[in-house]
């Protein structure tokens, strides 16, 4: 990637972030507002990453060596590589919703009862354990590879 696509791909990122609130805090703050510059906001930042994938994609040199590349690896190492993402990331979306209803249950408990501090991190705890061990299994994927 050429040193002016890289600039033009972390301007346009940066754009994407402050041009939709910039606009949102210059106006009235209502529900509508707060819709339209969110949805505004992912507007522009997908259409960063499109532009971005150009422009990393794009040029003939990159494209050779992406095939390349492909010819090396086969099908198993893809898959590889896209199970260890999948490993990753539903584990930590688990995780985040398991602290998510536990984190709030513990300062409910918390709020009555200063002596359950204790108990309710441990469960905390348990729940923050799930990410970790999809992550630990992400590894030993890519070891695999």
């Amino acid at each position: 990637m050429s040193t002016a696509a890289a600039i033009t791909l972390a301007l346009t990122l940066v754009l994407s972030i402050f041009v939709p609130f910039g606009a949102f805090l210059a106006g009235a703050r209502t529900k509508g507002r707060y819709k339209a510059a969110l949805g505004f906001n992912v507007f522009m930042f997908f259409g960063a990453m499109v532009v971005g994938a150009i422009l990393i994609f794009g040029g003939g040199e990159s494209v050779q060596a992406a095939a390349e590349a492909a010819s090396d690896a086969g099908l198993a190492t893809g898959m590889g590589y896209i199970a260890a993402a999948l490993v990753t990331g539903l584990s930590c979306i688990g995780g985040g919703i398991a602290v998510a209803s536990a984190a709030s249950a513990a300062l409910g408990a918390i709020s009555e009862d200063q002596s359950v501090l204790g108990k309710s991190l441990i469960f905390v705890g348990l729940a923050e354990g799930v990410a970790l061990y999809g992550l630990i299994i992400s590894f030993m994927i890519l070891g695999k590879l």
